[in-house]
């Protein structure tokens, strides 16, 4: 009896078993470790009697703000019933960090009790998970799947090095405000200048000038 053919049968049903499906991520071009942009909101509560802060409180928001290391790519909210008249001292102190005072608040727990304003700070943080990962070793590779650690390295010195991470998430508005002339200032400049190869080439020596 010819066992051949009954071989490859089997053979065949056991390739057909280990199908791997076209849709594994680590199959394509693209980084399956990528950044991961996650948002933490910080509070602070001030008493602020009719809408306007007590002596003092401006100075313990200063401090809390250098506490946080405020910065570029924060957010800096006022909540409460009195939130649209503190607004303008908190703003005054937000101005010495770079910062305005953004319209509206994100939900905070906890109730605020009369003639309080809590000012929240939310921050994002750019962060790839699970890198390094050198869990899957290089070799051998049967499925032409990328590596483990494929992307860390970029995509943690992009998280690493963005200023704002929320640019991660979704572009930048343009501005209502357009100045025709700003944008052709680099036009003006590429057009008007000579083309460094106009004057010849410079000659010059090797030998010792005397």
């Amino acid at each position: 009896m010819n066992r051949k053919p009954a071989v490859l049968l089997i053979a065949a049903l056991l390739a057909g078993c280990g199908h791997t499906p076209n849709d594994v991520p680590s199959r394509g071009l693209a980084a399956v470790n990528v950044p991961v942009v996650t948002r933490a909101d910080y509070v602070v509560d001030l008493s602020a009697p009719g809408g306007s802060l007590l002596p003092g409180e401006s100075q313990r928001l200063n401090g809390w703000f250098q506490g946080l290391d405020l910065g570029y790519g924060d957010a800096v909210y006022v909540d409460g019933p009195y939130a649209e008249s503190a607004r303008t001292q908190v703003a005054q102190v937000a101005g010495n960090y770079g910062l305005l005072v953004n319209s509206g608040a994100p939900i905070t727990a906890g109730a605020l009790p009369e003639g309080v304003v809590r000012v929240v700070v939310s921050r994002n943080r750019a962060v790839v998970p699970n890198c390094p990962n050198w869990s899957v070793p290089a070799a051998p590779n049967y499925q032409n799947q990328s590596h483990s650690n494929y992307g860390c390295a970029v995509n943690t010195n992009i998280a690493a090095m963005i200023a704002n991470p929320e640019d991660l998430v979704h572009g930048r508005e343009g501005s209502s405000v357009i100045d025709a002339q700003t944008s052709n200032k680099a036009l003006t400049t590429y057009r008007s200048t000579q083309p460094t190869g106009s004057g010849g080439l410079k000659e010059t020596s090797t030998k010792e000038s005397k």
